[in-house]
C-alpha cells in the first residue's frame, strides 16, 4: 500500500475514534479557566512540548488579543533557564511540578500532554496539581498509560504510532484555539 495513503487512512481512524464529548468537555474546562481569571498550565516533552508552547501562543495571543476576556497561559516548557536548572539540581522528573509548586493554585487548569501516557515528569506535574486543586486534562495515546489514571479528564488517541497521536494532539489544540478564536469574543 502506498504509505500516504495509509498513514492518512490510519490517522482519520484515530480522528474518527476520538472520544468527542471529552474534547468538547476539555475546551469547556479552558473556557470555564478564563471565564474565572484562572491560570492554564501546559507541559509536555518533546512534540509534545512543542504543542505545549503552540497552544500557549495560539489562546494567549490568537484567541486573546483585542478582546475583553483573555486566557491566563503558561507553558511550562518555555522558561529553558528554571526547567535545565531544576533538571540540575532536582532531576528532570521535576521540571514541571517544582514550577507548578511555586505558580499553580486551587482551581487553575492543568493540560498534560504525554504521547505514551508515561513520562514521570508530566505525571509528577499531575500529581502536584491534583495536590493544589487544580484540574486536570490529559491528551495521550498508546492507550492513555498511567497518565489517563491520574487526569480528571483523559482525551486519548486511538494509536499506538507517535506520529498520528502527535498530529491528533495538533488538531486538538487547534480545536481548542480556534473554537474561542471564531466563536467567541
Amino acid at each position: 500500500m502506498d504509505h500516504i495513503k495509509d498513514y492518512l487512512r490510519q490517522l482519520k481512524a484515530a480522528l474518527d475514534a476520538l472520544d468527542l464529548e471529552a474534547v468538547r468537555r476539555a475546551r469547556d474546562w479552558v473556557g470555564q479557566t478564563r471565564q474565572e481569571g484562572r491560570q492554564l498550565f501546559l507541559c509536555g516533552n518533546g512534540g509534545s512540548a512543542a504543542t505545549a508552547s503552540h497552544l500557549a501562543n495560539d489562546l494567549g495571543k490568537g484567541a486573546s488579543y483585542g478582546r475583553s476576556s483573555r486566557f491566563r497561559v503558561i507553558a511550562l516548557t518555555d522558561n529553558l533557564p528554571w526547567i535545565t536548572a531544576l533538571a540540575n539540581d532536582v532531576g528532570y522528573e521535576a521540571i514541571f511540578a517544582e514550577q507548578l509548586r511555586n505558580l499553580g493554585q486551587q482551581g487553575d487548569l492543568l493540560i498534560a500532554i504525554s504521547g505514551s501516557g508515561n513520562s514521570p515528569n508530566v505525571l509528577n506535574a499531575v500529581r502536584v496539581a491534583g495536590e493544589l486543586g487544580m484540574l486536570s486534562i490529559g491528551w495521550c495515546g498508546f492507550g492513555g498509560g498511567k497518565l489517563v489514571e491520574m487526569v480528571d479528564l483523559p482525551v486519548v488517541v486511538d494509536s499506538r504510532h507517535m506520529g498520528r497521536v502527535e498530529d491528533v494532539h495538533a488538531i486538538l489544540m487547534h480545536l481548542i484555539c480556534y473554537y474561542f478564536m471564531e466563536r467567541e469574543s
